[in-house]
């Protein structure tokens, strides 16, 4: 199914949903409850919904004493065993509510490069949504090395989408949308729709993102849209604040037609 405008959203079949490491560790632990009381309405509705979730790093951090994103490789692998652990414990514990279960789903950028790795990966997120599991996937940061990571999430939700052909992806940040230009700066204007294969020229990204507990910007969600649009699931862009909006179709953020 082809969703060609954001009021098609709920009328859905498969939904990807992205949200990144600042909206939901440290003081926006809190956001997961509203996330997931969004994720299980359109849930309810007979979607079939895959959350792609940044986060195992951050909400690592305090249970080693970290006070700062660690730069080398062992320390990252071993927050993200913690935080990984902790984090789908908060997702569950939120679902529970709504009786959805919850199934963990780690990938690295190998996985779906090779094919039988990537044919084991579709296999099994076809099966958990086939028995109304809701799949929560990150990037296996334990044992992904800096030569075969996805390099942020946003990609990684994009590739996620086009394993399982989803009509419509979802990527959320800290910010309402994307802009011409940072938003805090002036004269930026919001970009309400990006047809498919406008190259966004004249276009300035700065990051999204705060806390600098995440890797990805403005420039990697319109990569992310891009590679998911090319392959026919509508993309859009808007804040974890906007989640709920955002999946009964309101119009908001920003909207990138498929191909």
């Amino acid at each position: 199914m082809t969703i060609h405008q954001r009021s098609g959203i709920p009328s859905a079949r498969r939904i990807v949903v992205k949200v990144g490491s600042s909206s939901i560790s440290g003081d926006n632990a809190g956001q997961i409850t509203a996330l997931v009381e969004a994720l299980a309405e359109a849930h309810a509705r007979g979607t079939e919904v895959i959350l792609v979730s940044s986060g195992a790093i951050a909400t690592g951090m305090p249970y080693l004493r970290l006070d700062a994103r660690p730069s080398d490789l062992a320390t990252q692998q071993a927050a993200a065993a913690v935080g990984q652990n902790v984090l789908i414990y908060r997702y569950q514990d939120s679902l529970d509510r709504f009786g959805i279960v919850a199934g963990q789903v780690l990938l690295t950028a190998g996985d779906l490069e090779n094919p039988s790795h990537r044919s084991n990966a579709q296999r099994a997120m076809e099966r958990l949504l086939g028995l109304r599991i809701l799949p929560i996937v990150n990037e296996n940061d334990t044992v992904a090395t800096h030569e075969i990571r996805f390099g942020d999430n946003d990609r990684l939700a994009a590739l996620v989408s086009v394993l399982v052909a989803a009509d419509v992806l979802v990527l959320l940040s800290d910010v309402d949308a994307l802009y011409t230009r940072p938003p805090h700066e002036a004269g930026a204007e919001r970009i309400e729709e990006v047809p498919f294969g406008d190259t966004l020229s004249g276009v300035t990204f700065g990051d999204i993102g705060s806390a600098g507990v995440g890797t990805g910007g403005a420039g990697t969600k319109v990569s992310a849209a891009r590679l998911a649009a090319e392959a026919g699931t509508s993309v859009l862009v808007t804040s974890t604040t906007n989640v709920a909006s955002a999946l009964r179709g309101e119009h908001l953020g920003t909207w990138f037609q498929p191909a």
